[in-house]
C-alpha cells in the first residue's frame, strides 16, 4: 500500500471533526419534534434518529474491532434501532465521542501499522485490511452518513450549521 497518509496526528483531527459535527447534529435534530426525527424520509436507515442511531453502532462495531470495546448487541440489519430513546442516544453519542477522541489521543503512527482481521457478518466472511484503511473507513463512513442527516435535517427545516473542515472552530493551521 506504500506510504499512508493515516497518520496518528490525522485521526486527532478526523476524530475532533466529527465530535463537532456529531454535536451539531444532534443539537439540531434535538430541537424538531419527535414526529419530526422519526419521520421515515427515505434514507438508508429511514429518519434522522434511525441514521443517527446507525452511525453510532457503527462507531461501537468499528471500535470493538480496533481498540477492544463491546460489540453491539444488534446486527447491522437492526442497527437503526441500536438506540431508540432520544435521551439515551444523545447522551452515547457524547460518551462515544469523548471515547474516540481518548483513544485517537493514545495512537502513534506505528498503532496504525499493519492488518486487522475480523469476522464481516456483511460479507459473511473473514476480512483483512490495512489498519490505517480501516480507520480511514469508520471516518469516512462517519462523514458519510452525517451528510444524509445534513440533508434531513435540512429538509426539515433544522439548521445543523456549518460542516466544512476548515471552518471547525479550534482547527489549528
Amino acid at each position: 500500500m506504500g506510504r499512508t497518509l493515516v497518520t496518528a496526528d490525522w485521526c486527532r483531527v478526523m476524530a475532533r471533526y466529527n465530535r463537532w459535527q456529531n454535536r451539531a447534529a444532534v443539537e439540531a435534530a434535538g430541537a424538531l419534534p419527535i414526529e419530526m426525527r422519526e419521520a421515515d424520509r427515505g434514507a438508508f436507515w429511514g429518519s434522522i434518529r434511525g441514521t443517527l442511531s446507525h452511525l453510532l453502532w457503527a462507531d461501537h462495531m468499528w471500535m470493538s474491532r480496533l481498540d477492544g470495546w463491546d460489540r453491539p448487541d444488534v446486527p447491522l440489519a437492526d442497527s437503526g434501532g441500536f438506540v431508540a430513546d432520544w435521551a439515551e442516544l444523545r447522551s452515547k453519542r457524547q460518551i462515544t465521542d469523548a471515547r474516540i477522541s481518548r483513544w485517537t489521543q493514545a495512537l502513534d503512527d506505528d498503532a496504525l501499522a499493519g492488518e486487522l482481521t475480523w469476522h464481516s457478518s456483511l460479507s459473511g466472511r473473514e476480512v483483512t485490511m490495512p489498519r490505517a484503511l480501516c480507520v480511514a473507513h469508520m471516518f469516512n463512513h462517519q462523514t458519510h452518513h452525517r451528510g444524509q442527516i445534513h440533508a434531513m435535517l435540512t429538509a426539515a427545516g433544522a439548521d445543523p450549521g456549518a460542516t466544512d473542515l476548515l471552518l471547525m472552530p479550534d482547527l489549528v493551521g
